[in-house]
């Protein structure tokens, strides 16, 4: 749940980079250092941030307007939703990085008869969540503590919509983007089902993880959210303009979403990823470079956060 120069105005000092400053007015709410993170509440009222130390600096996960559980401060949080208007149907969503929930509480009370599953790392985000983000167990919204790609290989369901929002500091972490994840979650859609995930522009390779999911999903477009971009990608043919378009309308009406995903869909962007076009051409798709037994018995150990 990486944000870089995604609100600007009231919360600018909020979603700041770097430490806080003399001048900051965010209130420590609290902090705890977990076996993967070190983790931060701040406050400066109505929002809520929670936020990873790591290597000296602070990366801004979630935020949460106190006064309206509705509100998605965060852009690509909106966009993350634009998954909606892909899916055939739309009965069941899993979430692969929760954070402080914002994305998929939105979500579950738009849609309050959808199965809405959201996995986590680790515990104490988890535990925060609940205690500072107004996050709580409900009929249909349940979450889950587990590594992404374990709970989803371990998992016999198939969901509609699948979204990928995991970040460590500045980066996603590799076992949730190789190939053979993307495979692994490809066998986890419903028929019609979408993926999508945020990913940071400037982020370790970037270019490559475009590129390794287009190996897995022939279709992926692409939604640029305040600095942040969003992959939508699924197999079969690519989906009309005016199709979506029709789909966005009625569930709309349907669901009465604050965020238009008609809106939304005028931001849609296709690129020739086989071209080359914005994507470097000499970047390689990422595979696990171990046996599958050896990488998912590895995947804890790799999750820890290094002394």
């Amino acid at each position: 749940m990486l944000i870089r120069s995604v609100i600007s105005g009231a919360l600018a000092s909020l979603l700041c980079m770097a430490a806080a400053s003399a001048q900051d007015t965010r209130h420590l709410l609290e902090s705890k250092e977990s076996l993967y993170n070190n983790i931060y509440v701040y406050e400066q009222a109505p929002y809520r941030s929670m936020t990873f130390g790591h290597n000296r600096r602070i990366y801004t996960e979630s935020v949460y307007n106190t006064k309206d559980e509705l509100d998605l401060p965060v852009d690509y949080t909106r966009f993350m939703t634009a998954s909606v208007m892909y899916a055939k149907d739309v009965r069941s969503i899993l979430e692969i990085g929760f954070g402080g929930g914002r994305t998929a509480w939105y979500l579950h009370r738009f849609l309050p008869k959808v199965q809405v599953t959201s996995v986590e790392l680790d515990p104490t985000v988890l535990e925060f969540a609940k205690k500072y983000f107004g996050i709580k167990e409900e009929p249909n919204f349940h979450v889950a503590n587990r590594d992404g790609r374990l709970f989803v290989q371990e998992s016999k369901e198939r969901y509609d919509i699948i979204l990928i929002d995991a970040y460590r500091g500045p980066f996603v972490p590799f076992h949730l983007l190789t190939k053979e994840f993307y495979q692994l979650v490809k066998e986890h859609l419903a028929e019609g089902g979408v993926v999508a995930q945020n990913v940071e522009p400037s982020t370790m390779l970037f270019d490559a993880a475009v590129k390794t999911i287009h190996s897995v999903f022939p279709q992926v477009d692409f939604y640029e959210a305040g600095g942040n971009i969003v992959m939508v990608a699924y197999p079969g043919d690519e989906r009309k303009p005016e199709d979506l378009a029709a789909i966005a309308q009625e569930r709309d009406k349907e669901f009465g979403f604050r965020y238009k995903l008609a809106d939304m869909l005028a931001q849609r962007k296709r690129i020739d990823i086989d071209n080359g076009q914005v994507i470097d051409a000499k970047a390689k798709v990422l595979t696990d470079d171990f046996a599958p037994v050896e990488a998912l018995k590895s995947i804890e150990r790799h999750n820890k956060k290094l002394p």
